[in-house]
């Protein structure tokens, strides 16, 4: 090919960043190749006049050549050149028919069970911060043993055998199924052996795993309305027929979750602290939730995401320590333990269930991270994780008081904040006729992170009411979030006034 047919009129891209020069080279060539400005067949120039085109080093060019002769987009004849190879996507292809080609978009479809993504969805973002007023999935990560973690993690690496850098059981390491085994034995009257404790990325995909193992496509869910949407969202894309149970002040209604569908296939409940309203599930519902378990052959999902954190009384027993049927099955996270980005929670089975929950979160991952397991299990075994849990359980009483007595002084006329029992945020009802929505979207243009209730419900409207974290806030950035919100409803009630 001469120069002056193609190469002389091809314009190249301009450099990017510190984007190397071959590579940019490179990238440059290979995107005249496939959208058809460098055909099939063409001769490319030479190294060297290519180097003096456009004023780069010959083994620059070289470079860039090795790398599209070793991708395959061109090919090298002794004393002849080198020419852009002949392929699937070029080949008899004229420039304008290929750029036309290439703009016609995939008509290939994602599978119908994604449709279970669409619509309102819980993503929750990136930190870029912490202990932003009023976060309210974030722990005290300010208040963390970060040192003493650290001092764990070293010792842990430091007398690892070799073994522990290799293949994981999918199951979990074996030292933290005992532990946790024990500590939920102890803290929440779980029955259970190690055996049964599989460990998961969290609580999440806790939840997908036995989504994709309990229901089948068009099978019936019962969800707790308002509910936690990363929970509905799992069983959507199962292919599940998600069906809003109403709660109230004694937990989810079973009644109602019977005349809706008396046939569900699972019950998915947060029985010792609601999500989001906190409520505590009464004896009298557990009673009545275990029975039509066993007399329809359903299954319970138990998430217990945070139930160490209760601030009157001891802690609520799991409806786990009450099950005799095998029925429940136990989910649990030291996200909201410890730290967000400690990707590890649990899953308490019945045994029957065990291997295959095993072959099942093989498949999805493996297994979970082999170190980060061991250095929590010391954690645990040590006592530290025991005394960090008490430690945050006074901290948290703490700030929830803070929160309770700001809101009390400045936010009376406006917003009704119950004084939670347990868990790390609590509800604002709003006083005034006013969207929780709106006061939320407002809310965050000024720095602030409040959820409104109405964004957990499906079919049972709630009254107005907003969603405040308040463990993993400082005192004083609570006390800011207060005067904040406060001058966010105020201004809101008065352009509605007007």
């Amino acid at each position: 090919m001469p120069k002056s047919d193609t190469f002389q009129d091809l314009v190249l891209g301009e450099r990017k960043g510190a984007q190397d020069l071959w590579r940019w080279l490179y990238v440059e060539l290979r995107s005249a190749i496939l959208d058809g400005r460098l055909r099939a067949g063409s001769r490319l120039p030479s190294t060297r006049s290519l180097a003096n085109q456009y004023a780069l080093s010959r083994g620059t060019v070289v470079a860039a050549f090795n790398q599209l002769r070793a991708e395959g987009y061109v090919s090298s004849e002794l004393s002849a050149g080198t020419f852009v190879a002949s392929s699937p996507s070029s080949q008899g292809d004229t420039p304008r028919r290929q750029k036309v080609s290439r703009r016609v978009a995939s008509r290939a479809e994602l599978g119908r069970r994604v449709k279970g993504l669409y619509g309102p969805s819980f993503i929750l973002p990136g930190s870029r911060s912490i202990g932003m007023a009023f976060r309210s999935y974030e722990p005290a990560i300010d208040l963390f043993p970060v040192d003493l973690w650290a001092r764990v993690a070293a010792r842990v690496y430091r007398n690892a055998p070799r073994s522990l850098f290799g293949q994981g059981d999918p199951a979990g390491y074996q030292p933290l199924r005992r532990a946790i085994a024990e500590y939920v034995g102890r803290s929440r009257g779980v029955r259970c052996t190690a055996e049964q404790v599989v460990v998961t990325a969290g609580a999440q995909q806790a939840l997908d795993l036995l989504a994709r193992l309990l229901l089948d496509p068009g099978d019936e869910v019962w969800m707790e309305d308002p509910g936690y949407p990363s929970a509905s969202q799992a069983f959507h894309v199962a292919g599940a027929h998600v069906v809003p149970v109403p709660v109230d002040g004694e937990g989810l209604q079973v009644s109602k979750g019977i005349a809706l569908a008396p046939r569900a296939r699972v019950a998915y409940v947060t029985p010792a602290n609601q999500f989001p309203l906190g409520s505590v599930m009464s004896a009298k519902r557990r009673v009545e939730l275990l029975a039509w378990a066993v007399s329809s052959g359903s299954w319970v999902i138990e998430d217990e995401y945070d139930a160490e954190y209760r601030y009157f009384g001891k802690p609520v027993a799991s409806l786990h320590s009450v099950d005799t049927s095998g029925s429940v099955l136990y989910v649990g996270t030291f996200t909201k333990m410890l730290f967000n980005a400690l990707r590890l929670g649990f899953v308490v089975l019945p045994e029957r269930l065990v291997e295959t929950f095993e072959k099942a979160r093989s498949f999805m991952d493996r297994h979970p991270a082999t170190l980060d397991q061991a250095v929590l299990a010391e954690f645990i075994a040590e006592g530290h994780f025991g005394n960090h849990v008490r430690k945050m359980r006074q901290a948290y009483v703490e700030r929830l008081q803070v929160l309770t007595d700001s809101a009390a002084g400045r936010l009376a006329e406006y917003l009704d904040v119950e004084n939670a029992a347990a868990g790390m945020r609590t509800v604002g009802w709003i006083k005034p006729r006013v969207s929780d929505r709106l006061v939320a979207d407002h809310a965050a243009r000024v720095g602030l992170e409040v959820l409104p209730v109405s964004t957990f419900t499906a079919r049972y409207i709630q009254k107005p009411a907003l969603i405040l974290g308040f463990a993993g806030c400082n005192d004083s950035e609570i006390r800011r979030g207060v005067l904040v919100l406060e001058k966010v409803i105020r201004s809101m009630q008065k352009m509605q006034v007007g």
